[in-house]
C-alpha cells in the first residue's frame, strides 16, 4: 500500500508529525501542526534530559543511553499525545531521528517509530538529526532559503549552504574535535562539573579572557575548515602548569578557552560568508543560522552575531530551548519531508554516521567532523 501523499495534497491540507529523538542523552517526544496557511503550531514538546546518570563518568555512555531511551520512550510517546490532545489516528506522520548518533541510542527512536507506523499506517519520516538542527530556527520563524548554515554541537562543527529541503552543500568541517567536544573536555580537565560546556560558560563569565595566551586554531589558513584539538592540548598544559588552581584560575582559563573558540567559529564562518556572497550576489540580507547546542552559548552567539553584521548577514539562532538536542526540530523536518511525499519504508537503516550533504561528502570526504564527540 503506497502511504505517500503526493506534494500538491500534503501541501493542500493540514499536517500532523509526530516526532521522536534519541540520537545521544536526550529523549524527546514532539508534535508539530501546519496548518493550510503554513503557519507551525508546536502542540507538545517533552525531553527526558539523562544528566544524573552520565554524570559520575564525566561524560556520555552510551550502554546507559541507549538502555534509559528504550524504557523512556514508549511513556514519553504516550505523554506526548496527551498533552496535545490528540491520539494516534490523528496524526498524518511519524519522524525519527535515524542518525547520526550512538548507534544503540538511534534504535530507540526509530523502531518505535516503525513500530507506530507499522501499526496505525502511518507514514514513516526516518530523519537525518543534522538536518533538524539546520531546520530549527524555522521552529519559531520564517527563514527563506538560501542560508548560510553553521551547525556547531558536541559532535559536529560544520558550514554548509542549505538550498531548501535536503539541499545541503559543505564549505568546511572540523578536522579533528567538534567545538562542543573542546568546551567539554576542557571542563572535564579542570573539573568543573557535567555537562563541561555550559559549566565552563557560568565559570567564563566571572573570568578575564585576556590573561592566558591561547592560540587560534588554522590563523590565515585558506577555506572554512575547523580545528580545535590543538586548542584543548594548550587549555590543558595551561591548567597543568598552575599550582593548586583557584576558582578564579578556572574563571580566567574559562573566559580564555571560550573567547577562543567564539574567535575561531567567527573567523571561519566569515570566510564562508564571502563564498556565499559570491555564490549568490544577488541576496541583500542573507540569514547567517546558527544551529547545534554550542548556538546556546551567549559569549558565542555574541561573537558571530557581530561578525554576521559586519559581513552583511543577518544571523538567526533557534530560541534556547531549541539549540540542543529536541524532537520539535525533528518533527518539523519530518513534515517538510512529508509535505514534499518524501518518506521511508520499514527498511529505513540506523546510522552512526550520516553527512548531511551526502553527495559533496563522496566528493571530498570530511577528515574528522568531530570524529571524537558523542555523534561520531
Amino acid at each position: 500500500m503506497d502511504l505517500s501523499p503526493t506534494s500538491a495534497q500534503a501541501q493542500a491540507r493540514e499536517l500532523t508529525v509526530l516526532g521522536l529523538e534519541s540520537s545521544c542523552d536526550e529523549t524527546a517526544a514532539a508534535i508539530l501542526r501546519r496548518s493550510v496557511s503554513g503557519e507551525t503550531e508546536v502542540l507538545a514538546d517533552l525531553v527526558l534530559g539523562q544528566m544524573e546518570a552520565h554524570a559520575p563518568y564525566g561524560g556520555v555512555v552510551p550502554e546507559i543511553a541507549a538502555r534509559a531511551h528504550a524504557e523512556a520512550m514508549d511513556g514519553l510517546v504516550a505523554a506526548a499525545l496527551k498533552e496535545a490532545g490528540l491520539t494516534l489516528d490523528e496524526i498524518d506522520g511519524i519522524a525519527a531521528t535515524a542518525g547520526p548518533g550512538l548507534i544503540g541510542g538511534v534504535m530507540a527512536a526509530l523502531m518505535t517509530a516503525k513500530g507506530l507506523s507499522l501499526g496505525s499506517g502511518k507514514p514513516l519520516i526516518a530523519v537525518n538529526h543534522l538536518e533538524g538542527h539546520a531546520l530549527s530556527p524555522r521552529l519559531s520563524e520564517d527563514v527563506a532559503f538560501p542560508y548560510l548554515l553553521l551547525l556547531v554541537s558536541g559532535g559536529h562543527t560544520q558550514l554548509l549552504i542549505a538550498e531548501g529541503i535536503g539541499k545541503y552543500s559543505r564549505l568546511g568541517s572540523t578536522l579533528d574535535d567538534a567545538a562542543g567536544e573542546a568546551f567539554d573536555k576542557t571542563a572535564k580537565v579542570m573539573g568543573l562539573g557535567f555537562p563541561g560546556g555550559p559549566a565552563l560558560e557560568r565559570f567564563a563569565a566571572a573570568g578575564d579572557a585576556t590573561r592566558f595566551d591561547l592560540p587560534t586554531p588554522l590563523k590565515g589558513k585558506p577555506g572554512c575548515d575547523f580545528s580545535f584539538a590543538g586548542l584543548k592540548t594548550a587549555a590543558r598544559q595551561i591548567w597543568d602548569g598552575l599550582e593548586a588552581p583557584s576558582e578564579q584560575d578556572k574563571a580566567d582559563l574559562s573566559a580564555c578557552v571560550q573567547q577562543a573558540i567564539a574567535r575561531s567559529l567567527a573567523s571561519r564562518s566569515a570566510r564562508a560568508m564571502a563564498m556565499f556572497r559570491e555564490r549568490f550576489p544577488d541576496e541583500q540580507s542573507p540569514a547567517f543560522i546558527v544551529a547545534g547546542g554550542v548556538a546556546a552559548n551567549k559569549a558565542v552567539r555574541a561573537t558571530l552575531d557581530q561578525a554576521a553584521a559586519d559581513h552583511g548577514f543577518e544571523l538567526k539562532a533557534p530560541p534556547m530551548r531549541w539549540c540542543t538536542d529536541n524532537a520539535a526540530m525533528i518533527a518539523l523536518a519530518g513534515l517538510e519531508h512529508l509535505a514534499e511525499g518524501d518518506i521511508d519504508d520499514l527498511s529505513a537503516p540506523a546510522r552512526a554516521r550520516w553527512p548531511l550533504d551526502e553527495s559533496s561528502a563522496k566528493l571530498a570526504p570530511v577528515i574528522g567532523s568531530g570524529r571524537k564527540g558523542p555523534k561520531a
